[in-house]
């Protein structure tokens, strides 16, 4: 039955663009929460649950096919409780039933369909389901009526599926550590190559995701192994990515993933997380090359979060859908006739025969805009670029695409790195400017009294307590800032927050970080999440994070944990070190030479210099710290080892130590990065 008179349920209320697109469907749907679960025991009725996000294209067939369908809706409201939860906002349950899924599966996704009792004891797992069973495909009909069969004629079965699946989860959360070691790395590294798409760059077949962090190991791996050979694939997928369609060449920004080999046809929907590390991908691609595609790419990807992607608070949005009027790509897709009526005769043939639109199309008749069999490299940037503006003018206008609103402190965090990172290698102001704001956003809308950090701001409300991820990606962005601007509030908050951090998550008797924390509402178990999926896991970064403190600190108790952390995450990764690049990354850090620069001066300009220097070359392994007269104190009380070293002459200088070995002082800017780069 609907919550009220006008036919909405109880997601009318919710600030969730996912729960509210849910809102009037005939389910009498309940958030998340204690209510739902109340009524469930004291109905004596099952639980189902339904997990997914705003822009997920299965998510919107599932709706349409069944939880706007009367029949399905009377079903559900007589015999369960239904309960509609949107991954990105609780990304604890999603994670605690995602791994119900994959274990009595072997597979996962959204929409993800949960069956359990009214304790939150999950009996029944599974992704998208039609109405009535058709293939292979069970229908979601006839697993709701055999539920309900079971529930009251065999009812001891599903309770003991559901202990039987908690004991397991609870049990799967120790891990016994091992040393970490470069041989993780040579194995991820050989994996890699083995499943190379040397044709299309990327890696195994279609579907084909970007996954950044698997490039930007590639490129870590290359530097400190000093192999080139190790590029090669990096470079080809960076370029065919670019080239395919999963790339909006009119308004710029990546799709979340490429449905066939060659990049062509994306899942349209376009998700920030992917933005982000794609840009810094590009940017660390652009550093070792010096290659003006990849800073074209990241540029026009940057250009896009700022155009389309960010609020009037300096805050970023999560997602844009990948349907619109009901279409899936519709919003991104052109007929050559539709381009010669906006650009006229003679510029709209250049257009089409420059991104292959063409009458027979290359999707349902249409054309997505793409540079797969383009290798011309026209000269004529500037016209290209007005005709894209115009076509990009036009295509706002055409149909409208859905945008989930929703600021994530996670999410938003990997953008304010982004962009940080774009300052620093770039030295554009305006990324600075963009990275300052999402910090003061984060500050002011996502930060409770305490310093504690909340999980989504919408509509004027904040909701939610911090996860690992929000604690990590945080912790990235502050070092990032630091890093690219040397001022030692960074610094000061990211030691701040790592402390939190420890405290909230932290378990100190297996090791490893917890996805939530004792002060949030209690799952049915605390899973520690280190596979890096789309997203890297919290535990990784974590595990980057730390390391990159510990060295910029001294201190040993950040060192310690470091190790811990590091040697939690290698008993992961010993099955398939592939699938655990950012805690490669992580260890990475630590059995590699690594090379700590501390630069004393009284002179900004120096530090200034200094910022737009580092940002020419690509070093990881590579630590900063700078100490000037106007934050001295600050520093001290952060790195107390820094006491130590002082200018020398009356001049700038740089301290280089590399393997717990210090060459002697240094006062040219020149001679340190000769340092660096030989080292």
């Amino acid at each position: 039955m609907p919550a009220d008179k006008n036919g909405s349920n109880r997601l009318i209320n919710e600030k969730s663009p996912y729960l509210i697109q849910h809102a009037h469907n005939p389910v009498d749907w309940y958030p998340w929460g204690s209510e739902a679960f109340e009524r469930a025991k004291t109905e004596d009725k099952p639980v189902f649950l339904s997990i997914g996000y705003s822009t997920c294209h299965w998510c919107h067939v599932m709706e349409h096919e069944s939880f706007e369908d009367e029949e399905v809706a009377e079903e559900l409201n007589r015999n369960f409780i239904a309960i509609k939860v949107d991954k990105e906002e609780r990304p604890d349950v999603d994670s605690v039933y995602m791994n119900v899924c994959q274990a009595l599966t072997g597979s996962g996704g959204w929409p993800m369909t949960i069956l359990m009792t009214p304790d939150q004891k999950p009996f029944f797992a599974g992704t998208y389901f039609p109405k009535h069973s058709r293939y292979n495909l069970y229908g979601l009909m006839d697993i709701l009526q055999t539920v309900t069969q079971k529930w009251r004629q065999d009812r001891n079965l599903l309770l003991k599926t559901g202990e039987d699946i908690v004991a397991a989860l609870q049990k799967s959360g120790r891990s016994n550590g091992k040393e970490f070691s470069k041989q993780l790395a040579v194995r991820a590294k050989n994996i890699l190559s083995d499943n190379f798409d040397s044709a299309y760059g990327g890696f195994g077949s279609a579907p084909k995701f970007p996954t950044p962090h698997n490039l930007m190991f590639l490129m870590r791996y290359s530097a400190l192994e000093k192999d080139g050979q190790v590029l090669k694939p990096v470079e080809k997928t960076l370029e065919q990515m670019y080239r395919g369609g999963i790339f909006d060449h009119i308004g710029g920004g990546f799709s979340r993933y490429s449905t066939d080999r060659k990049w062509l046809v994306p899942h349209f929907e376009k998700m920030l997380y992917d933005n982000a590390l794609l840009t810094i991908a590009y940017l660390e691609a652009y550093q070792i090359t010096k290659k003006e595609l990849y800073k074209d790419v990241a540029q026009k990807t940057l250009s896009y979060i700022m155009n389309e992607m960010t609020s009037d608070e300096g805050g970023f949005y999560c997602a844009q859908d990948a349907d619109s009027e009901g279409v899936e790509g519709k919003y991104y897709v052109f007929t050559p006739d539709e381009v010669t009526n906006i650009l006229g005769k003679q510029d709209g043939e250049f257009f089409n025969s420059y991104f292959d639109i063409t009458k027979s199309g290359n999707f349902e008749e249409k054309n997505i805009p793409n540079l797969i069999e383009n290798r011309r490299t026209d000269k004529d940037v500037e016209r290209l670029q007005l005709l894209c503006k115009k076509v990009y003018d036009y295509r706002l206008t055409r149909t409208k695409l859905h945008k989930d609103d929703k600021i994530l402190t996670s999410w938003n965090a990997l953008m304010i790195t982004a962009f940080a990172k774009a300052y620093q290698v770039l030295n554009d102001k305006r990324y600075l400017e963009v990275a300052k704001c999402g910090i003061e956003f984060i500050d002011k809308k996502l930060t409770d009294s305490n310093g504690d950090l909340c999980v989504r701001y919408r509509d004027g409300e904040t909701s939610g307590t911090g996860y690992l991820d929000d604690y990590a990606f945080m912790l990235w962005a502050l070092i990032s800032m630091y890093e690219t601007t040397f001022d030692v509030l960074f610094l000061k908050k990211a030691c701040d927050l790592c402390n939190k951090m420890i405290e909230k998550f932290w378990d100190d008797e297996n090791g490893g970080f917890m996805l939530y924390g004792s002060d949030s509402e209690q799952l049915i178990s605390r899973p520690k999440e280190t596979y890096d999926g789309a997203i890297p896991s919290g535990n990784s970064v974590a595990g980057y994070v730390i390391s990159k403190l510990a060295k910029m600190t001294g201190k040993e108790s950040l060192e310690e944990i470091s190790h811990r952390q590091l040697s939690f995450l290698a008993a992961s990764l010993e099955q398939y070190p592939a699938g655990y690049c950012m805690a490669l990354i992580a260890g990475m850090n630590e059995v590699y030479p690594s090379t700590e620069v501390v630069c004393v001066t009284e002179n900004k300009e120096d530090i200034y210099a200094l910022q737009e220097t580092l940002g020419n070359y690509f070093l990881p392994n590579v630590t900063v710290l700078a100490k000037n007269a106007s934050d001295c104190d600050e520093l001290l009380n952060i790195a107390e080892f820094a006491k130590d070293y002082e200018q020398k002459d009356g001049k700038t200088t740089y301290y280089v130590c590399q393997n717990h070995a210090c060459s002697a002082p240094i006062h040219s800017l020149e001679q340190l990065i000769a340092e660096l780069i030989g080292s």
